[in-house]
C-alpha cells in the first residue's frame, strides 16, 4: 500500500504531458494535462490497454484515424495495437486520467501524427 500526493509530482513537460502517480508494477496511473493546441505523439502499445477518462475541459483523441472529440465526464478503452493521437484542439486547458495495463516497460511504438482538418 502507498499513498501520492499530485501536488509531490510533475508533469513530463513542465505544464503538460503525463504526471505520472504510479507506474507499475502491475499498471501505470497518470493525469494528463493539455493546454490549448498541446498534443502528444500518435502512438499504440503491443500489450498494454489504455484508459482515459475527461476531469476538466475538452480534448481530441484519434483512434485508429478516427477523431473522437471528448469532454468532462466522458470515458475511452484504447484496445492494444490501436493507434491514438490525443490533442487540445480547444481554447481551455485540458486533464484527464490515465491508466494503462498491464504494466509493460517498453510497449510504446510511435508512428506518424494523424493529419486534422
Amino acid at each position: 500500500m502507498f499513498i501520492v500526493d499530485e501536488k509531490d509530482k510533475k508533469y513530463r513537460n513542465g505544464d503538460n504531458g503525463p504526471k505520472y502517480l504510479m507506474q507499475g508494477p502491475r499498471m501505470n496511473f497518470a493525469i494528463v494535462q493539455f493546454m490549448p493546441g498541446q498534443d502528444f505523439r500518435a502512438h499504440y502499445h503491443s500489450v498494454m490497454e489504455e484508459n482515459f477518462y475527461i476531469l476538466e475541459g475538452r480534448v481530441t483523441i484519434v483512434v485508429d484515424g478516427v477523431p473522437h472529440d471528448l469532454s468532462q465526464g466522458q470515458f475511452i478503452h484504447i484496445e492494444p495495437e490501436e493507434v491514438h493521437y490525443v490533442i487540445n484542439r480547444f481554447d481551455v486547458p485540458m486533464r484527464m486520467v490515465s491508466s494503462l495495463a498491464p504494466f509493460q516497460d517498453k510497449d510504446k511504438v510511435e508512428v506518424d501524427n494523424p493529419r486534422l482538418d
